[in-house]
C-alpha cells in the first residue's frame, strides 16, 4: 500500500562513491524493467559492455540479481545460444526496503484480536484515504487516457517503481504494474491491504480495475487491469474484491478480480 517513506538504494552500507551508486542505479533499472539484457542496461544507462558486465557480476555475486535465459517469442526456440537477461532477485528486493515489517504485522495482528478484522479494514481505508487526497487533484486535471499513467507516476514518486502500458490481454484496457512493494510481507498475512489500494484505484481512475497478481502472494509484480473506460461503471466497487484476494491469500498466485 502505499506510502511516503523514501526507498533506499541498495547497496548502500560502507561503501561510497559513483562506482556504488552506479551500481544501485542497475539494479535499480533491473528492479522497474526486468528481466533485461544486458545490452539495453548499458544503452539505457550509458554504460560500456564491459562496465555494465562488471556490475551486473557483483550484483550477481551478492545474491541481489539473477541471470537467467530469455523466454522465446511465441513460443519458438532460436537457434544457438539464447539471450541471457536479468531480473532482480527476492534479496534484491528486500533491500529497496521492507523495514518495519515485523512490528507492523504484530501491531495489525494484536487490533484484529482486539477489536475484530474489520478494524484491519478500516486503518487500511484511513491510509489510503491520504493517498486519494493527493492524487486526486492530480488525476482530475488530466484527460481519462492519460491517468493511468500519471498514477503510475505518482506511485513511482512514493517508491512503487511503478509503470504504465497497454493491456496485452483480449478486451483492451491498460495496465499498471508496481514492481516494488516496501508492505509485500505484511500484505501477505492482512489483504486488507491489498483490497484497500484496488479500490482506491478504482476510484481515483473513475472505472472498474482488477488485480491480476500481487507481489504478497509470491509473483515478481503487482498487476492491476484497468478495463477501458466505456467498459464499465464509474470505478464502482463491492465484495467481489474483498473476497477474491482473500482466497487468493491461502494460495494462487494468479486473482482475477473485478473491482
Amino acid at each position: 500500500m502505499p506510502h511516503t517513506t523514501s526507498v533506499p538504494s541498495p547497496l548502500s552500507g560502507p561503501e561510497r562513491g559513483a562506482e556504488t551508486g552506479t551500481r544501485a542505479r542497475v539494479a535499480r533499472l533491473i528492479l522497474e524493467k526486468g528481466p533485461i539484457t544486458a545490452s539495453d542496461l548499458g544503452e539505457r544507462l550509458g554504460l560500456t559492455p564491459a562496465g555494465i558486465r562488471r556490475h551486473l557480476d557483483n550484483l550477481t555475486s551478492e545474491g541481489l540479481v539473477e541471470a537467467r535465459d530469455a523466454r522465446p517469442h511465441g513460443g519458438r526456440r532460436r537457434r544457438g545460444r539464447p539471450a541471457r537477461v536479468f531480473a532482480i532477485t527476492e534479496a534484491g528486493r528486500d533491500h529497496f526496503v521492507h523495514a518495519y515489517d515485523d512490528l507492523a504485522s504484530s501491531a495489525l495482528r494484536f487490533l484484529a484480536d482486539t477489536v475484530g478484522p474489520e478494524a484491519v479494514a478500516e486503518f487500511a481505508r484511513s491510509q489510503v484515504a491520504d493517498l486519494e487526497r493527493r492524487y486526486k487533484p492530480q488525476l482530475d486535471a488530466v484527460p481519462q487516457e492519460q491517468r493511468v499513467r500519471l498514477l503510475a507516476e505518482a506511485l513511482s514518486n512514493d517508491g512503487y517503481a511503478a509503470t504504465a502500458g497497454q493491456a496485452p490481454a483480449p478486451g483492451g484496457g491498460d495496465q499498471l504494474c508496481q514492481h516494488h512493494c516496501p508492505v509485500a510481507h505484511v500484505a501477505a498475512e492482512f489483504p486488507q491491504l491489498c483490497e484497500a489500494e484496488v479500490e482506491a484505484f478504482a476510484r481515483l481512475l473513475g472505472t472498474p480495475v482488477r488485480r491480476l497478481a500481487t507481489i504478497a502472494h509470491g509473483d515478481g509484480v503487482c498487476t492491476t487491469h484497468v478495463t477501458p473506460r466505456g467498459d464499465g461503471a464509474g470505478g464502482e466497487t463491492g465484495t467481489p474484491v474483498s473476497k477474491a484476494i482473500r482466497q487468493a491469500a491461502g494460495g494462487g498466485s494468479q486473482h482475477q478480480t473485478d473491482v
